[in-house]
């Protein structure tokens, strides 16, 4: 099972299982292998204001 990771900012939760649809990142994406220049798509901060969750 892959790790979820959330976002220190506003709270948003990366899925690995749902991946992110507003930004092109198909579902089953490992955080890991998400673009370092990524961000939330809801406040936009970046990939490294996240966190992982259990």
């Amino acid at each position: 099972m892959k790790k979820k990771f959330k976002c220190i900012v506003c709270g948003h939760i990366y899925d690995p299982e749902v991946g992110d649809p507003a930004t092109n990142i198909p579902p089953g994406t490992p955080f890991e292998e998400i673009p370092d220049d990524w961000k939330c798509p809801i406040c936009q901060v970046s990939k490294a204001d996240y966190y992982p969750i259990d």
